[in-house]
């Protein structure tokens, strides 16, 4: 679409979660070595939570490629499931063999003996859970009950659940203590800040080919900072339609102007009815209604003076 007018290789702003595009700010940084730390230490259970857009999903794919070698790692990005239909797509993901009629004691037993033999084998093996806000509490229970897979001096499976805040409220439930009492490291992902907006835009056009001048100026980064409260996901479709809006008038760098009309085309984003007050705008009016002033001052000390 806007690509070729300005010379980038794909799309910077998608919102697929591509860990080529994992933005090293501090917030996700952090959150990724709380994650490989805990999990090269043989942790059992650990939680990242965020705000819908905060980049869950992208931190989860970031992981999962970050684990090799000592790792033999499970994805779950649909837990909306029963307990057996859980333990079934775990079993899946490590490659078991489940025949049909197989029932939950059975099925325990071939992820148990897979497990034994992973970890014999030198790999550790990491459950990594995305959308865990969406979980029945009946599977809530049994992924604690997965948790307990151990040997006499090691956890035969570590669990990483990514989440929005919800699950907090869930677990505060006492139905859901032990499983609240078995997370023994937790992170909760902040908004991008003011600078790490413009970093994270800077980076998104570099990783897809863009060199040379900016393409967003520092009153367009303003808008969309605080359109987008410093939310990644709406960090990208503001970006994605300011492009597409300064591509169809012909302009090659986006201003302030074509933040505003993506932000009023939007859900969920702050909208900008008074962005002509911001950035170089807010300096122009401010310079404009001083020089007023003194002519005021001015015209009226003559009127006195005459």
């Amino acid at each position: 679409m806007y690509q070729e007018h300005f010379k980038l290789r794909e799309a910077p702003f998608s919102l697929t979660p591509d860990p080529d595009y994992f933005y090293n700010y501090t917030g996700h940084q952090q959150a990724l070595n709380v994650l490989l730390v805990a999990l090269q230490s043989g942790e059992g259970l650990i939680k990242i939570t965020g705000e819908v857009g905060t980049g869950k999903t992208l931190l989860c794919r970031k992981l999962l490629a970050a684990l090799a070698g000592d790792f033999q790692a499970a994805y779950l990005p649909n837990p909306l499931l029963t307990p057996f239909e859980l333990y079934q797509a775990l079993a899946e993901e490590l490659n078991i063999m489940i025949p049909q009629g197989i029932t939950m004691h059975d099925l325990v037993k071939r992820i148990t003996e897979q497990l034994v033999i992973l970890r014999k084998g030198g790999k550790k093996a990491v459950l990594c859970i995305d959308e865990a806000q969406a979980m029945p509490r009946e599977s809530l229970e049994a992924l604690r009950l997965l948790s307990n897979l151990e040997t006499e001096k090691q956890k035969l499976l570590q669990i990483v659940i990514f989440a929005q805040p919800e699950l907090d409220g869930l677990l505060k439930n006492d139905n859901l203590r032990q499983l609240r009492q078995r997370i023994t490291f937790s992170y909760d992902l902040p908004a991008l800040d003011r600078a790490a907006v413009s970093g994270y835009v800077h980076h998104r056009l570099t990783v897809a080919g863009h060199e040379g001048r900016r393409l967003f100026d520092e009153a367009a980064l303003d808008a969309v900072y605080r359109s987008s409260r410093g939310i990644p996901r709406l960090v990208n479709i503001l970006c994605h339609k300011a492009l597409m809006v300064a591509y169809g008038q012909g302009q090659n760098e986006v201003a302030q102007a074509q933040v505003k009309m993506a932000s009023s085309d939007t859900e969920d984003a702050t909208k900008l009815s008074r962005s002509f007050l911001t950035g170089n705008s807010f300096y122009f009016t401010v310079g404009l209604i001083t020089v007023l002033e003194v002519v005021l001052v001015v015209y009226l000390l003559r009127s006195v003076l005459s």
